[in-house]
């Protein structure tokens, strides 16, 4: 594998795949990065661009419907607006749905996962939740309408935080790494491929102009890229701040009471070069989203971000 150097730390190259291709993003980061309103802002350009777009939330607070000015969807499809639905993936439900997806009949079901015994034995299978729900959101990528073409032309994921992240894309291979070969292995081996095929899928890595989000986002592409075999193909830098004074009016206003101002903003713009800087060497394009002053942060905001995500 090519690698390139990062500080003193060596990493795999991630390829470089145009993200407008793919059916399946993955929306991922540091906590309190935004990844949310970015999986929302890409959702929302996409279902504009005319793709029939399908925005996952994994076992959340539903943020995204709200932020687009709907009511939460829930566990089951909801339709926000034109080619848009949304969805929140939660473990009992997914159970349920992803278990009929397979049994096909809901007495078969009830007679397997409903039984105590069973129930019991279930709880030592490794990672069950995880598995059922990614196997829910991978079937939808794979649902056909009446005329054979996909009922969603795309899914984002917006996925859990950084480590859990790498513990949900991991799943399907650690179950075939520990269960015998059978059913449960067949389902993992398709989620699997599908997951590591660069043609189909692609993470959108998120991050903020700060020294900390920037070290573990560059540890999430290495991890992502070395131990899940997922590819990057975009990077978003939120809140960024661009330059707006010169060195000598920074030095103008020093004494005046606007000096502190000009100093923290142009300290800021500062940090928000060097983290693209720093980015930009995990070799994919990065995207910058400028800070938003929204009061209350919804829609609106959303559009903005949507139509900058867009432009790139």
């Amino acid at each position: 594998m090519l690698r390139f150097s990062s500080g003193h730390v060596n990493v795999p190259l991630l390829v470089v795949e145009d993200l407008s291709q793919k059916r399946l993003i993955i929306v991922t980061g540091k906590g309190g990065v935004g990844k949310t309103t970015v999986a929302a802002a890409l959702a929302l350009q996409s279902a504009r661009e005319g793709r029939r777009t399908l925005v996952c939330e994994v076992n959340t607070q539903e943020r995204i419907a709200t932020l687009l000015g709907r009511p939460p969807a829930g566990p089951d499809i909801a339709s926000l607006e034109e080619n848009l639905w949304a969805v929140d993936v939660r473990p009992q439900e997914a159970m349920h749905e992803y278990a009929l997806m397979i049994l096909k009949f809901e007495r078969i079901y009830n007679a397997v996962f409903q039984n105590k015994v069973m129930q019991y034995f279930l709880r030592f299978i490794p990672s069950l939740q995880e598995l059922v729900m990614l196997g829910k959101i991978l079937f939808h990528l794979r649902e056909k309408r009446p005329d054979g073409s996909p009922r969603f032309e795309r899914i984002i994921i917006d996925a859990p935080a950084t480590g859990h992240a790498i513990t949900f894309f991991s799943v399907p291979q650690v179950i075939l790494d520990t269960v015998p070969p059978g059913a449960m292995a067949d389902e993992a081996l398709w989620m699997r491929d599908l997951l590591v095929d660069p043609k189909t899928t692609g993470v959108v890595l998120v991050s903020l102009p700060e020294e900390l989000p920037v070290n573990e986002t560059l540890e999430l592409a290495a991890t992502l890229g070395s131990k899940v075999h997922l590819t990057c193909s975009l990077v978003v830098l939120n809140g960024a701040i661009a330059s707006r004074f010169t060195p000598a009016e920074v030095e103008a206003t020093a004494a005046t009471a606007l000096g502190p101002t000009t100093h923290t903003h142009e300290f800021r713009a500062a940090a928000s070069t060097t983290s693209r800087e720093r980015l930009a060497t995990l070799g994919v394009p990065v995207v910058t989203v400028p800070r938003l002053f929204a009061d209350p942060f919804g829609r609106k905001a959303i559009e903005q971000i949507a139509a900058t995500l867009g432009a790139a």
